[in-house]
This record gives structure tokens, sequence and C-alpha cells, in this order.
């Protein structure tokens, strides 16, 4: 199963680009591509802006992934999601998973239980839960590709979790809910990890 990460947000509240924050002695998209890496994925694509090269050098030191660009990314999340889609979308691929940079917390066992709850499941969409509170990973199957290219790109993947059955999918894993937007929310973060 690939991945995609959606990293071409334009960082408006955070004022600087969020795949290159440190987390620890990594930076947030290098922990994701780790996480995705170690937790048994064989592709990752990471979304990014143009004109972001930091951003994409710091992809290709991972070594792990690879950067697409989203031409458009003022189009909102849902045009990185279809640039991610369209960048791993083959007849061999039967499920995507999806996260956030701005999601680094999450942990390889986490990306292989969805894996493995995923193999099993006949739910299309499948999101990772920790104590009642949903976030990412989600894994959406190839039921819903045509779903996902059809929708309002307003709403974006929102309008095709809602339209179809989910299963949560419990994991011992705060960092599935802890989204990172604003420089508060990063110092706070950042505090916990000393």
């Amino acid at each position: 199963m690939p991945a995609i990460v959606l990293a071409a947000g334009a960082s408006s509240r955070m004022g600087r680009p969020k795949a290159l924050l440190q987390i620890g002695q990594r930076t947030f998209v290098r922990a994701v591509l780790d996480a995705l890496r170690d937790g048994g994925l064989t592709d990752a694509v990471v979304v990014v802006r143009p004109g972001q090269r930091e951003v994409r050098d710091e992809i290709d030191r991972a070594g792990f992934g690879r950067s697409v660009e989203n031409e458009h990314p003022e189009r909102g999340q849902w045009s990185s999601l279809m640039a991610g889609l369209d960048a791993i979308d083959t007849p061999e691929v039967s499920a995507v998973l999806v996260t956030l940079v701005d999601v680094p917390l999450i942990g390889p066992a986490t990306i292989r239980r969805l894996v493995e709850r995923t193999a099993i499941s006949t739910s299309p969409i499948l999101r990772a839960v920790h104590r009642g509170h949903h976030g990412h990973p989600v894994v959406f199957t190839r039921a819903v590709f045509d779903a996902l290219r059809r929708a309002d790109p307003a709403e974006g993947a929102k309008q095709v979790v809602r339209s179809h059955p989910v299963e949560d999918v419990e994991v011992d894993d705060p960092g599935v809910s802890c989204d990172i937007d604003t420089p508060e929310e990063y110092e706070r973060v950042r505090a916990g990890q000393r």
C-alpha cells in the first residue's frame, strides 16, 4: 500500500513550512516518512507547493518517498490529494494511506495496524482512532477512488468519508489526533518532547 502525505498547505498560521519544523532530531516530513517506511509501506509521495526546494531536498535526504508538486495549491487540500492519487494510482494499488505533514507524531505501529486491518476489512475507508478521537492516517480503498475524484473540491475527502462506511481502528497512539497548525501548538508539542 502506498501513502500520500499532504504537505502543500500555505502554513499561514505557522508562518513557515511545517514540513521543515523540527520534532526531536527530525523534521516533520522526515518523522512522517520514517513512520511510513518503518510501518511497512513500500512507497510514499509527499505533495508539496511549487518552489519548495528545501522541502523537496529534505524528502530526498529521507531515503524514502518522493515529492510531487501540486501546481495549484490555492485550490485547497483536495487538489493536493488528487495530485498524490494521480502519482500513486496504478492497477495493482488496492488502497492508499493518506496523512498530513502536520501530524508528525504517528508511530510505525499505527501504520502496521491500519495496513493489517485494511487487508481483512470490508469497509472502503478506515481511519485511526485514539480513545474516541479520530484523525490521521486514513486509508481509502480503490472502491472510493472515483468518489474522491468526483468530490466537491470545497469539501474534498470529508464528503467521501461522510457518505461511505468507515471503520474506526483503535490504536494506542495519541499522535493520530495531534494536528500541529499554530506556533502555540508547536511549542506545546516541543515542550512535551523534551
